[in-house]
């Protein structure tokens, strides 16, 4: 979960690795270190914290010369988040300088063994003993750096996406990949490595992606040349042109990405639906269901497959495609999934849903699932990532980068996506009506106009927020399509506040939660007119009677739960399968400024990372 960055050109190497590591900080910010090659010299400067922390000491500690140089923003694994263990990590003899994001799993056991060979080392680090290794191959075995990298990642298990350069031969850096992103940057006689383009996109349109089991020999000045680390077999780089914008990774007046990326909802939903929605005609248009239509007609059931806010929006899907389509569906954790030994046959249909679309666990699951026959569709965010590879059909969600932490838009473009497949498939089989059909697709075009409505309601919500930022505890509560939203309601505060916080369905308040509540327990429901209503205003009515402390969201006009609740946010009326694309809003905005309320780093809140690219 790591953040790499490297550069080899004309230019001086260090404001572009800073820059770059900046705009990676979201992948990990426990610590960070740059490494220059200048004059035969490999200058390093590493600190626990931030990028910024790195920036304010660098230039004390070494000369910002050179131009080539690696950078690396840390989420700790092996060894705690301080100096010493802070990358880039040099070889026992200094001329060999890596950042690596990944784990070495049997980093011990080579360890050991070069340990006996007389090396000696500084850190409590799995990259330490990778560099080492690369050293030792290359000194036994009499190669160039390139090929002793092929050599020492055929010796180790585990996943990585690395970048090393040799002092002693200065035009060229070896990356290498598996199980990490990793992009490589074309400019004129220069490239640029990183987690992904964001940290080189005001310098060039052009990238390659980096396939599993792949690496690459950057010269300065030349042709990259890409080999599979298995087999020596040359590979043939495909170069595509980035979408992305350098707009879209800047906070444009917002404090924080995550308020940003909050407000950004409206566009990012309408975005998603775009070109695949069309009322006008009654019809739903997706490439990768309609090349595989067949599949999904004979499945006996969809396993969706998910880690975090994306499994919430599973739980939505799930709700949708069992109402809609009549398809029966599982909603798996993918880091229990791939371990628990699951029946899966080559009549199922597999779901992959991932922000990032480099989530270890829900590869994992992939290439599980693919082992098994099943016909596996991918629904992430950035293309060309490892998911977007991996799947055998799959939908962008088209919600531009997103840079905080915590999922906001993700969730709400994911959910758009998956109704938008449900109705396609519904429509296909005959379970819905052709004017209900279309009134659904008129509906997800109001959408984004309605979210803009909840959006008015923030100056309420921070109102409300300050009235409950030093609680302690906070039950969220909702029944059919919206348990999922109080689970995400709840993920979304103890992520960013760090206040503990659960979820339920409501009905399942009675079976212990209930025990918890008295007056310092707030309570926030998910009260919508459609679906259970009745159902929940009992539960708020059994809340109240034992003095706690009801937050609602409601749909406009609602006099009954206002008249329990201490506090209400209204949401527009929408169709019921649709109400969580409008329930959550209110519940992002509340954590946000809840978190901000008590000081906490929203954007980077502490012990996360965006990617979870390590088990």
């Amino acid at each position: 979960m790591c953040g790499i960055v490297g550069y080899i050109g004309n230019r001086n190497a260090y404001p572009i690795i800073i820059k770059g590591l900046q705009r990676l900080e979201y992948r990990g910010y426990d610590s960070a270190g740059v490494a220059l090659y200048d004059d035969g010299n490999i200058n390093v400067s590493r600190t626990p914290g931030k990028v910024d922390d790195l920036r304010a000491i660098a230039a004390s500690e070494m000369t910002l010369d050179g131009t080539l140089g690696i950078g690396h923003t840390r989420w700790a694994t092996h060894g705690e988040p301080n100096k010493r263990n802070a990358h880039p990590h040099l070889s026992n003899s200094g001329d060999l300088v890596i950042i690596h994001n990944g784990i070495i799993e049997n980093y011990e056991s080579i360890k050991k063994e070069l340990i006996q060979r007389g090396y000696v080392f500084h850190s409590d680090t799995d990259t330490e003993v990778l560099v080492n290794l690369i050293e030792e191959v290359k000194k036994k075995e009499n190669v160039k750096l390139g090929k002793a990298v092929q050599i020492a990642l055929n010796q180790v298990i585990g996943a990585y996406a690395i970048a090393v350069f040799d002092r002693t031969k200065p035009d060229e850096i070896v990356v290498a990949k598996l199980g990490s992103p990793l992009a490589i940057g074309i400019g004129e006689d220069e490239f640029f490595i990183a987690s992904d383009a964001s940290p080189f996109i005001e310098y060039t349109n052009n990238a390659v992606y980096l396939e599993d089991e792949e690496m690459a020999i950057i010269r300065r000045g030349k042709e990259i040349k890409l080999r599979k680390i298995k087999d020596d077999r040359v590979a043939y780089p495909m170069v595509q042109e980035l979408q992305l914008n350098l707009e879209a990774i800047e906070k444009n007046g917002f404090e924080h990405f995550m308020l940003k990326e909050i407000y950004e909802q409206p566009h990012a939903i309408r975005d998603t639906f775009r070109g695949r929605l069309r009322a006008d005609q009654g019809l739903v248009k997706m490439a990768g269901v309609d090349q595989h239509l067949e599949r999904f007609r004979n499945a006996n059931r969809i396993i969706i497959v998910a880690c975090g806010t994306s499994w919430h929006a599973g739980l939505v899907a799930e709700y949708i495609f069992e109402d809609l389509a009549r398809i029966p569906v599982e909603v798996e954790y993918a880091s229990e999934f791939r371990y628990r030994n699951p029946v899966i046959t080559d009549k199922d249909v597999v779901i992959a849903i991932s922000q990032s679309g480099e989530t270890a666990d829900t590869l994992a699951a992939i290439k599980l699932a693919k082992s098994h026959g099943a016909f596996v569709f991918g629904v992430c965010n950035v293309v060309g990532s490892s998911i977007a590879r991996e799947t055998d059909a799959g939908a962008y969600t088209h919600a531009g980068p997103e840079i905080g932490v915590a999922s906001t838009k993700a969730f709400t473009t994911q959910i758009t996506v998956l109704t938008l497949l449900a109705l396609k498939l519904a429509k296909e089989a005959g379970t819905i009506s052709e004017s209900h059909f279309r009134n659904m697709l008129t509906e997800i075009e109001a959408i984004p106009g309605k979210v803009e409505r909840v959006l008015e309601s923030n100056p309420e919500v921070e109102h409300i927020a300050r009235a409950y930022k030093d609680s302690t505890n906070c039950l969220y509560l909702g029944r059919g399509y919206n348990f999922p939203v109080a689970l995400e309601g709840a993920l979304k505060l103890k992520e960013i506040s760090y206040i503990h916080a659960e979820g339920y369905p409501a009905a399942e308040m009675k079976h212990g939660p209930i025990a918890l509540i008295d007056e310092h327990m707030p309570v926030f429901v998910i009260a919508t007119r459609k679906g259970h209503y009745e159902k929940v205003v009992s539960n708020i009515q059994e809340i109240k009677s034992r003095k706690g402390k009801i937050i609602a969201v409601v749909t406009e006009g609602d006099e009954q739960v206002r008249e329990l609740a201490d506090h209400v946010v209204e949401i527009p009326e929408t169709s019921e399968c649709l109400s969580p694309l409008l329930t959550t809003i209110p519940l992002q905005l509340l954590s946000y400024h809840i978190a901000v309320m008590r000081g906490c780093n929203v954007d980077q809140p502490r012990n996360l990372a965006k990617s979870v690219t390590v088990e």
